[in-house]
């Protein structure tokens, strides 16, 4: 089967505020309660992970500086955690909400994640990160605006739309995770879904009667701000509107310099936001479609996801043939050219008054290269296995930042290789280690079979390149290689993963723990006092079961 994905790696490089003290800035409450429901976004009963009965979940929307809290109410059968993909803070790894630094939320137990939102702005959304429970839902999306003082460097947009695109299966996660187990591929997805919901019936052979699909209600001469995340399991997707430009404005929560798209691939994990002006005549409606890429068409057909966008002033539903995709399944040109044209707005202010390319890269010292190489699957103990430089990530009981804490030996290893190492692979707790305040460090990933992008959320892509990695080179696309600088300046442990969930699930992860040899605050949050104990420390754990806030905000 052609690969429909591009391998995506995403650093999460944050830290979340936990000090109990919030300071002067605003706090923001919400109520999580993630629980299981039944719906059919492709005509089949399945089970789905909903957050407050909603499926996809509520939208958090908030301001920079402000102080995020989140009590999740885990109402699954299964351990829980949430992470807040791309939101990018300082201090702390306490609130990641992956297994390497905060142990799981038990079944019919709540935990309060908090945070501060500093200094960030953009378009991002969260998920959950264990089991594979992000194919079965529990995802929404997650607004960080500007503060009042920073201006945008767009005119105010007459509306803000969020849109979630993924592809689906009508099997949930459990029976996908089985099927991993079993050492089989997942196969074709049965969908591709927009806002949890179907295709619209733009084709009756293709799609059958009776799917719900999503309608996006417009007015004509407006300008709305479209903010999407492929919130899927492995597959990219092109994403367009039929008849509209895509004016590209913010890319991973950074402005970009504005340039006008009619389609653009949104790959696993990624999020990007758009202006798009209705100025198109109201005489149908139009299509919104996000259809897999790089795979071959006939086959694919039905793997595509339709939404309608309708204006105030519509006289018909959107009929006849979609809007084409780029036809290049076997040649990556135009989407390594599309993301090479992307470009990051220095003369605009983030989330500070002073602006987002102060940072200077090129005076970063490379201390470190790390050569980080993707291969196909591989069995391991008899078990099918996916690598990074031929280690596949095995999770510890005892996650790495409470193990530090504690002082516990042998939960992991500081040992991961800087290239692929030569012999058979191994299932290893591996992991890199870095201080505080060395200068930089590059990783580079290469890319065997189908190709990739590198994910990397507020740290620059060096370049893009087909062909293979050599030491001094810069940066590759599918087929090769891409680089990125890295500056460690936060201390913590960071997860450093596929996006591609099969591909997590199966070992594709490691972390960068960021220490600092002197004892002190300043440089990292001390530990919670709401921290989860599991493990070789779980005798530590009261049961203690949080009520609810009264002043926190439930979605309706």
């Amino acid at each position: 089967m052609a690969s429909r994905c591009v391998f995506s790696l995403f650093f999460t490089y944050i830290a979340l505020f936990t000090s109990p003290c919030f300071a002067e800035d605003p706090i923001v409450n919400f109520e999580f309660v993630v629980s299981y429901i039944t719906a059919s976004p492709l005509g089949v009963p399945q089970q789905v992970i909903a957050v407050n009965g909603h499926f996809p979940g509520p939208t958090i929307n908030v301001t920079t500086n402000d102080h995020v809290v989140v009590n999740v109410r885990n109402k699954l059968d299964e351990d829980l955690l949430m992470t807040w993909a791309g939101i990018q803070q300082r201090k702390s790894s306490w609130q990641d909400g992956v297994l390497g630094t905060n142990c799981p939320i038990p079944s019919k137990w709540n935990w309060t994640y908090q945070f501060q939102v500093k200094d960030q702005i953009g378009s991002f959304f969260y998920f959950p990160s264990l089991h594979l429970q992000r194919a079965s839902g529990g995802f929404g999306g997650f607004i960080i605006n500007n503060r009042d003082i920073i201006p945008i460097p767009f005119a105010t947009p007459d509306g803000d739309i969020m849109i979630l695109i993924g592809d689906w299966y009508t099997r949930n996660h459990t029976a996908l995770r089985r099927a991993l187990n079993a050492g089989k591929d997942l196969g074709m997805p049965n969908g591709v879904l927009i806002n949890g919901k179907g295709p619209y019936r733009y084709n009756t052979t293709l799609v059958p009667d009776g799917i719900e699909y999503e309608t996006i209600d417009v007015h004509p001469g407006k300008t709305y701000r479209i903010r999407v995340h492929n919130v899927g399991v492995s597959t990219s997707l092109n994403f367009r509107i039929q008849n509209h430009n895509l004016l590209l404005a913010e890319a991973e929560g950074s402005y970009t310099v504005q340039q006008n798209y009619t389609s653009i691939d949104i790959h696993v994990g990624q999020s990007s936001s758009f202006l798009v002006t209705m100025d198109q005549n109201a005489s149908t409606d139009y299509y919104i479609v996000a259809s897999a890429r790089f795979v071959n068409e006939s086959l694919w057909q039905r793997v595509t996801g339709v939404a309608i966008l309708r204006y105030s002033n519509s006289k018909g539903k959107a009929s006849g043939l979609l809007p084409d995709a780029p036809n290049d399944q076997f040649d990556k040109t135009f989407s390594m050219n599309q993301a090479r044209s992307i470009r990051w707005n220095v003369s605009a202010s983030g989330a500070r008054p002073n602006p987002q390319g102060s940072f200077r890269y090129g005076s970063i010292n490379v201390t470190e290269i790390y050569v980080l190489k993707n291969k196909p699957p591989v069995t391991i103990n008899g078990k099918q296995r996916r690598t990074l430089n031929g280690i596949s990530f095995l999770n510890p009981t005892t996650p790495i930042r409470l193990a530090d804490q504690f002082k516990l030996k042998g939960v992991y290893k500081i040992d991961f290789p800087d290239k692929p190492i030569t012999g058979e692979p191994k299932m290893e707790t591996s992991i890199i280690n870095g201080w505080i305040m060395v200068s930089g460090r590059r990783i580079v990933e290469e890319r065997t079979t189908s190709g990739m992008v590198l994910l990397v959320q507020q740290h620059r892509i060096a370049t893009y390149k087909l062909g293979s990695f050599s030491t001094g080179m810069a940066r590759v696309f599918p087929g090769g290689w891409t680089a990125i600088l890295i500056s460690l300046d936060n201390v913590g442990v960071w997860n450093l993963r596929t996006e591609n969930l099969d591909s997590w699930y199966l070992g594709q992860e490691t972390y960068i723990r960021v220490v600092n040899p002197e004892v002190t605050n300043k440089t990292e949050f001390p530990m919670p006092d709401n921290a989860l104990f599991c493990g070789a420390l779980s005798k530590m754990q009261k049961y203690v079961f949080e009520p609810y806030i009264s002043n926190m905000m439930y979605f309706e």
